[in-house]
């Protein structure tokens, strides 16, 4: 007995469905290059409260979900690894969206990927943790967990440097292209002033916040941008 033929309406309700779940899809990316930066930021401010006599201007951001104090926890997964599971979500987002108004669909792929480097950067950072005060650099998971924080750092930064050059390719991005340049310029700078002080000790805490604060927002801004838009671009 043939097989009974599916109604004509249901391969466009069907397509329907399935372009409503990639909108959506999308909508979230753009979304969690929104909310990363801001529970990122929360997190920090948050944990620093909790720890009595904690300074933001000498100690390490990683400090804060150094191994056995008591903010370890939210630190390590609500502050590295939920934000680096967001910006994994935003890199695809970014991707989707700028590649859909550029001729530069290879820069578009590296700058996403780049994006989402810096989501596993962070992921790792905050599987692996450091030792009271990060200062034990044999331990191999103090080891990863530096490794990881500095490939998410200069995965970051060099997403907004290429940034630069993509947005002057995109019309409606185009606004964006100094900004990219001048935020990866002045995060490279500040990781730079962060390595050069970790001796003394003198700002190290300052110039990492200001660091990641630069780079941080340039994730939000472009997410800002790329949600205020239209898709086509």
């Amino acid at each position: 007995m043939p097989a009974k033929a599916k109604p004509a309406s249901q391969a466009p309700s069907q397509q329907k469905s399935g372009a409503d779940l990639a909108t959506r899809m999308l909508r979230a990316g753009l979304l969690c290059g929104l909310v990363a930066p801001v529970l990122w930021a929360a997190m920090i401010v948050i944990t620093g409260e909790l720890r009595p006599g904690f300074d933001h201007v000498v100690q390490y951001i990683s400090e804060l979900g150094e191994r056995g104090s008591s903010t370890e926890i939210p630190m390590r997964y609500g502050g590295f690894v939920a934000t680096g599971l967001m910006h994994i979500g935003y890199a695809l987002a970014f991707y989707t969206t700028v590649n859909c108004g550029t001729h530069r669909s290879r820069l578009t792929l590296l700058v996403a990927l780049l994006i989402a480097l810096n989501g596993l950067g962070r992921i790792g950072a905050g599987i692996f943790s450091c030792e009271p005060g990060c200062a034990a650099p044999d331990v191999l998971s103090q080891r990863l967990h530096g490794q990881s924080a500095t490939i998410a750092f200069l995965a970051i930064a060099g997403a907004a440097l290429l940034g630069a050059i993509l947005f002057r390719s995109t019309r409606q991005l185009r606004s964006l292209s100094a900004y990219s340049l001048i935020s990866g310029g002045a995060g490279l700078i500040f990781l730079a002033l962060m390595s050069a002080s970790e001796a003394t000790h003198a700002h190290t805490g300052l110039y990492e916040r200001l660091a990641s604060g630069v780079l941080t927002l340039w994730v939000f801004v472009t997410a800002l941008r790329l949600r205020g838009i239209d898709h086509d671009i």
